[in-house]
């Protein structure tokens, strides 16, 4: 079973896809988490495997590790999702991802 689930976001959904990502694994994402994601993005490049900043969702119900990157010359944010255990979150997870993307 994949637990991984891969794609891109634009920047300004960044944040809105870890509210709800973190929602659906039982944890309470605010503010401090956003100022910390916040301030390792600009130095993220989707071009380096060291460029990438790692950050965990540790819930209630599953734990999951968000990967992110800036690609490079774009208003876009690579996404790798892991530690996907269920079926369900998976589905949610790539919808987030295809939703993000398009709006």
């Amino acid at each position: 079973m994949r637990q991984v689930v891969e794609g891109w976001v634009w920047s300004r959904n960044v944040r809105p896809l870890l509210e709800l990502l973190s929602r659906y694994a039982g944890y309470a994402f605010d503010d401090t988490d956003w100022e910390t994601v916040e301030a390792a993005l600009p130095t993220t490049d989707d071009e380096r495997d060291d460029g990438w900043y790692s950050y965990p969702l540790v819930g209630t119900d599953q734990t999951v590790r968000v990967r992110l990157a800036t690609a490079v010359g774009s208003d876009v944010v690579c996404v790798e999702i892991s530690g996907v255990q269920t079926a369900e979150l998976r589905i949610r997870a790539d919808t987030l991802l295809s939703a993000f993307a398009t709006a």
